[in-house]
């Protein structure tokens, strides 16, 4: 069987991208799904290259018995971009950026929005990590559904 190939997408992947790959990961999991999937986050940026996950985002995981991964930081390359099935962005500026990495991408159909029509803000900026998980749990619940209904 042929697993659908998800990357999770944000700035710097390591606050709400690799929090919407471990939330997947684990929704998947539980659902008895986990193995239809290949699961990844990336960066629009290198600003992060080879960090872990920001420490208020692991706690904000840990705390809802999220199962982490050994994770760092890195920009998605072309390749990574062109193999994925699906790629969710965080916010518009994500797109933006991918379609430098990637000519096309901005509109291309797989890419999509973690929740249609909003954007999940960045807890890096505003502190608010609580929010991104519950906003990213939403996103992440919905694509589940879409994807195994």
């Amino acid at each position: 069987m042929e697993k659908t190939r998800i990357i999770f997408v944000c700035h710097g992947n390591i606050c709400r991208s690799p929090m919407a790959e471990y939330i997947f990961k684990d929704l998947a999991d539980k659902a008895g799904r986990g193995e239809e999937f290949l699961v990844s986050s990336a960066a629009i940026s290198s600003e992060e290259e080879g960090n872990p996950i920001y420490p208020p985002t692991q706690r904000v995981l840990v705390a809802h018995d999220v199962p982490l991964g050994h994770h760092r930081a890195h920009k998605i390359p072309p390749e990574e971009y062109r193999e994925a099935d699906i790629v969710v962005i965080m916010d518009e500026s994500n797109r933006r950026y991918l379609d430098r990495i990637v000519p096309g991408a901005g509109e291309d159909r797989k890419v999509r929005m973690m929740l249609p029509g909003q954007i999940v803000a960045d807890p890096w900026y505003d502190g608010q990590h609580e929010r991104a998980y519950e906003e990213i749990l939403e996103g992440c619940r919905l694509l589940l559904r879409e994807l195994t209904d």
